[in-house]
């Protein structure tokens, strides 16, 4: 041990810190090695939840119907059907499906002494995966040790019933059962997602992006693959205008200000002003918003139409003036404002003209066509304060950068939203910048340094303008491994009439993803074994209705973009895809579309959703066979050299 270098015995002597004595070495070994025996925590991945937060918070709360299915197992012969709805209704949604149980219930304390023990049965189930050091952490404060009492005690053993037996009666006699009930409800969903997986797209077309948000950071143990548009929100916080004139497009373009206006407390007062000013006397009929029901007034739709074409306008001028600057994102060919003939309304792309569909752009000097005109400045300064100062906003985005990344491995599988860029042949591509050559793995990672560096790099304002370009090229560039289309064609959908040119062709990522062979590369690039690897993939939506399975390459690639969000179902036939991974395998749910949740507790209409085993392994899976396994057992290995260096003398005990 003497001899052992000067590094290692450093790091024993701070690890003897936290176990200062052979006897605590030990103990720790014992309790780690006993850990790797236990079954693996269930993991949950979803994907493109697009702002829909009612039905991402069913799912979140059902565990995919991991909480339905593990009723159905435990009360099979004891509980009619009736029952078992009651009980994963009031599992999801104690503090509002309690009091309309109790309304109907002749006698609420038989009522409360069944459903606390049933509910008991079940934290006992769940519990039992996990160390009871974990349950204790997991634990509501207010009932810690009465809980952790309950799941210990075995009310079946007759020198014990009586005390079980108490501990419920005081319970319901001191009048504490419904917090009770609710305090284990949240035990048992918190119990039965060990780690939840999110594959981009929080944000976007659905109203409740900042809600989800803020759900999510009360979750447990949850990470992020960010999405495009996840990626363009960031970028918008940190303060590129162009993302912020993207996300106002957007937003508008669907009649949804809800996250922008009343979730981050944005004001659009100054692009009112503008649309009125500029735009005031424009009917603006191509800029009307899509998918608008009744709740929108002919006024209201004409005024966000104006806004929108304003808001339109700076954007594309923002966008050419980035590709001017980076020339290293090859996008010459999208800087379409100085191809405008303002004289005879058309415009000419590559060697062809079209006649444009509205050609009023009093802002646009055909002289230098990519400058902000004087009030769109302004304009565009007081957005990016609001963006930047958006107390709300900025706290869901440093969380997205602390808990996301643009791809993830874990447990052997590979989780990114969009695609790995190819060439046609199905090749990898691979980049160069300046001397240094990047293959697909090393340019995400440059990628993510870059968008982190976009935010947080406020001392230097070169390096940041960089980020925030490159957050901006994520959201829309033609090789970024988070859009996977040759191009954005928004400008040609709005002022365009030849479809042809509105065209978006898809990388060939996404011809060959369902390759075995492809599959295979991309999972080495990875450091992912190929024999044993999954890619979980989001962002194009699965078209079931036409026949499209979610399953591909022989199932090593799984894409659970089902369409989360309304405006896609159409396409879709189904509302979403998410994948269980327990100790038994992988499940894939697909889900029928969410009613509401005011449906859910009062008819107890549960999302409806079909359940197909994926893999199911014949011996369990086990800690030791996960990640944390591997972490675990260099734990171990370092406390053994700590016990060496104990019983050596290299180290003293404290």
């Amino acid at each position: 041990m003497n001899d052992e270098p000067i590094e290692d015995l450093r790091y024993l002597k701070l690890l003897s810190k936290r176990y200062p004595s052979i006897q605590k070495a030990s103990a720790e070994i014992i309790n780690l090695s006993a850990i790797l025996e236990l079954p693996k925590g269930t993991e949950h991945f979803v994907s493109d939840i697009h702002g829909e937060y009612e039905a991402f918070s069913h799912v979140l709360r059902n565990g995919s119907g991991s909480i339905k299915r593990r009723i159905e197992e435990v009360f099979q012969y004891t509980l009619g059907e009736q029952e078992k709805k009651n009980l994963a209704t009031l599992i999801y949604y104690p503090d509002k499906k309690l009091p309309i149980i109790l309304k109907d219930v002749d006698n609420p304390k038989e009522w409360y002494r069944k459903t606390l023990f049933q509910m008991i049965k079940l934290c006992r189930v769940y519990s039992s995966k996990y160390t009871r050091s974990k349950v204790r952490k997991a634990l509501p404060k207010d009932f810690d040790y009465i809980i952790e009492e309950l799941l210990h005690e075995q009310e079946s053993t007759k020198n014990r019933q009586q005390y079980y037996s108490s501990i419920i009666s005081t319970i319901i006699e001191t009048d504490r059962a419904g917090a009770f009930i609710k305090a284990l409800a949240y035990l048992i969903q918190r119990l039965t997602i060990s780690r939840l997986h999110v594959i981009g797209d929080v944000y976007d077309r659905g109203p409740g992006a900042h809600v989800i948000m803020d759900e999510l950071m009360d979750y447990h143990a949850v990470d992020f693959q960010w999405g495009n548009h996840d990626i363009v929100w960031m970028g918008a916080a940190a303060g590129s205008e162009a993302c912020i004139a993207n996300v106002i497009r957007v937003s508008l373009r669907y009649a949804n200000m809800e996250t922008v206006e009343n979730g981050y407390a944005i004001s659009m007062l100054p692009l009112v002003s503008l649309a009125v000013d500029v735009y005031g006397d424009d009917p603006c009929d191509i800029f009307r918003p899509k998918e608008v029901e009744d709740e929108f007034t002919e006024q209201e739709q004409l005024m966000m139409a104006r806004m929108q074409k304003a808001i339109s306008v700076m954007q594309f001028k923002l966008e050419g003036q980035i590709i001017k600057r980076r020339p290293q994102f090859q996008m010459k060919d999208r800087l379409l404002l100085d191809k405008i003939n303002h004289e005879n309304g058309t415009i000419t792309i590559k060697g062809k003209t079209y006649p444009m569909k509205d050609t009023n752009f009093p802002t646009i000097d055909p002289d230098d066509p990519y400058k902000l005109s004087p009030e769109e400045e302004s304009v565009m300064e007081r957005l990016s304060l609001s963006f930047k100062n958006s107390e709300r906003l900025q706290k869901h985005v440093r969380f997205l950068f602390a808990k996301g990344s643009m791809y993830l491995v874990k447990n052997n599988n590979l989780l990114y939203h969009g695609c790995i860029p190819m060439k046609p042949n199905g090749v990898l591509k691979h980049f160069t910048f300046g001397k240094d050559g990047y293959g697909p793995k090393d340019f995400m990672d440059r990628l993510d340094r870059l968008s982190r560096q976009g935010y947080f790099a406020n001392d230097d304002l070169k390096k940041k303008q960089y980020g925030m370009d490159t957050m901006w090229y994520l959201w829309t560039g033609s090789q970024s491994p988070l859009f996977g289309k040759d191009k954005m064609a928004t400008f040609e959908r709005y002022f365009i009439a030849d479809e042809a040119t509105h065209m978006e062709n898809m990388n060939p990522y996404y011809d060959y993803r369902t390759d075995v062979g492809v599959a295979s590369q991309i999972l080495q690039e990875f450091g992912v074994d190929p024999e044993k690897g999954h890619i979980l993939n989001g962002h194009v939506p699965v078209k079931v209705k036409k026949g499209e399975s979610p399953v591909k390459a022989k199932g090593k690639l799984l894409v659970i973009d089902g369409g989360f969000a309304k405006a896609y179902q159409d396409k879709t036939g189904i509302a979403g895809y998410t994948l269980i991974y327990n100790s038994w395998g992988l499940l894939l749910a697909a889900h029928q579309p969410f009613q509401s949740t005011e449906m859910a507790i009062e008819e107890e209409i549960d999302i409806h959703s079909q359940t197909r085993i994926l893999e199911q392994r014949m011996n369990r899976i086990r800690i030791a066979d996960t990640d944390t396994g591997d972490e675990i057992r260099s734990e171990i290995e370092d406390l053994k050299a700590l016990l060496k260096a104990y019983r050596s003398g290299a180290i003293k005990e404290a």
